[in-house]
């Protein structure tokens, strides 16, 4: 198998799965019967992966690299969100919605644990490093100095890496604090359907979501005004797999702008109002 044969197969498995994870979300289960659904579906994808991955040899260390550090930790990800969905949800108390909400911001609180306890690696992998990718992504490398995890006691060492989990456990998190903090924020219980991640694909300049970005900062719009400028951010470069590199140098930017400093917000409105004044006709 040729490199362009294995990045189709491992491109269309996965495209599979999220048209199959969003299709279950749609479905009248609840999230409990939803949730073990998805969990089969992914566990058969990575079953596939896996025998895909056997089928072929990297070209060389850097494409074995970009697959355990962004392509599998994808898959495992989406396993470990909906697990940890099925096991919050399984033992949620039935209990008014003060109640409810103070079982899931104790839920939000443990997610801290992981995020004290790995601060290092994932300060690393935020600030997209490389200089210890040999040693983290690449498979027949784990350095017993490194802090490893107890599970690569039993891992299929053809099939990982020391730190590919971790980073499915970033993003599988990551993921759950935006639905814990969803369920902390809403004022009723009924279930709305998670966004599946890369389901959009943000095709406008990079500076123009970097403007867009700072409006809703600036105007309040995520978690009542109380997250930070870098979690906002964090979250739109994971949400659309884009990176949008030095945002403060792009303000810097924009500043400059002889006229009409904030001109997607422009284009916006006036795209709006044309909409609307032509429903009007």
């Amino acid at each position: 198998m040729n490199g362009k044969l294995f990045r189709k197969k491992v491109d269309q498995l996965w495209s599979n799965l999220m048209a199959n994870v969003e299709q279950i979300n749609r479905g009248e289960n609840d999230i409990i019967g939803r949730a073990e659904e998805i969990l089969m579906e992914t566990d058969a994808a990575i079953r596939q992966l896996k025998i895909i991955l056997r089928q072929y040899q990297f070209a060389d260390w850097s494409e074995e690299i970009y697959f355990f550090k962004n392509t599998k930790p994808q898959f495992v990800a989406m396993y470990i969100y909906y697990s940890k969905i099925l096991s919050i949800e399984a033992s949620k108390p039935f209990a008014d919605l003060d109640a409810l909400k103070s079982y899931y911001q104790n839920e939000r609180n443990n997610l801290l644990y992981f995020y004290n306890e790995q601060k290092d690696f994932i300060s690393y992998y935020r600030r997209k490093s490389t200089f210890l990718d040999k040693k983290y992504f690449m498979r027949f490398k784990f350095d017993f100095k490194l802090k490893l995890s107890p599970e690569l006691y039993s891992y299929d060492e053809e099939f990982s890496t020391s730190h590919d989990h971790l980073v499915s456990q970033i993003i599988a998190n990551d993921l759950m604090d935006q639905y814990l903090t969803n369920k902390i924020n809403s004022n009723h219980n009924a279930e709305t359907p998670i966004s599946q991640i890369k389901s959009l694909e943000w095709t406008a300049p990079k500076v123009a979501l970097t403007e867009l970005l700072y409006a809703l900062y600036q105007s309040n719009c995520f978690n009542g005004g109380h997250a930070d400028l870098a979690e906002v951010f964090r979250w739109a470069e994971h949400s659309l797999d884009i990176n949008l590199g030095n945002y403060h140098k792009t303000l810097a930017e924009i500043r400059l702008r002889k006229t009409d400093r904030s001109k997607f917000l422009t284009l916006l409105q006036q795209n709006l109002n044309q909409y609307i004044d032509d429903l009007d006709r």
